[in-house]
């Protein structure tokens, strides 16, 4: 095999690049040269939306305890709010609350209950009366589990 000389690769190559034959092979840099200049980090970049004009559409969503809410994009509605999904006040000047108020007392009444039927029980001498007030109790302390919490404080609360 002979070697090629540089002046039959030229024509060759002149000749491919002639006939319409894309070269393929591109110019590369030099190694050194990408070793010497460090690549640029790539960063991705948060660019906010403006809020679109509301539609009147409903959704459904999850609020802040991860129960299912229906969300309403209301076209009137209050400018102030910056969720939809938030209740403000209408503008009549209207607003909805919340009072817990009558659960806590109720709550605070079997406590006492449950204070009171300890009391008698530590007292008690006769069989008959530490059994039923041994019963009372029991039923006064498993109201008070069902009702001691925050989910039926939720349900049962007045709104106005």
């Amino acid at each position: 095999m002979e070697p090629i000389s540089a002046t039959a690769f030229s024509t060759v190559h002149s000749s491919a690049a002639a006939g319409g034959v894309k070269e393929a092979s591109k110019v590369r840099q030099p190694e050194d040269k990408a070793q010497d200049s460090p690549l640029k980090a790539v960063k991705d970049e948060y660019i906010p939306e403006e809020r679109p004009e509301p539609s009147g559409r409903y959704w459904v969503g999850k609020n802040e305890n991860g129960q299912p809410r229906i969300y309403f994009d209301d076209p009137e509605r209050n400018e102030g709010a910056k969720d939809p999904g938030k209740r403000v006040s209408d503008s009549r000047g209207e607003s909805c609350t919340c009072d817990t108020g009558r659960v806590d007392r109720e709550i605070e009444k079997l406590k006492r209950k449950q204070e009171e039927l300890g009391q008698q029980l530590s007292t008690e001498t006769d069989d008959a009366r530490i059994k039923d007030l041994e019963k009372k109790l029991a039923q006064v302390e498993q109201e008070l589990s069902q009702k001691d919490n925050d989910t039926y404080r939720r349900q049962h609360a007045v709104f106005s």
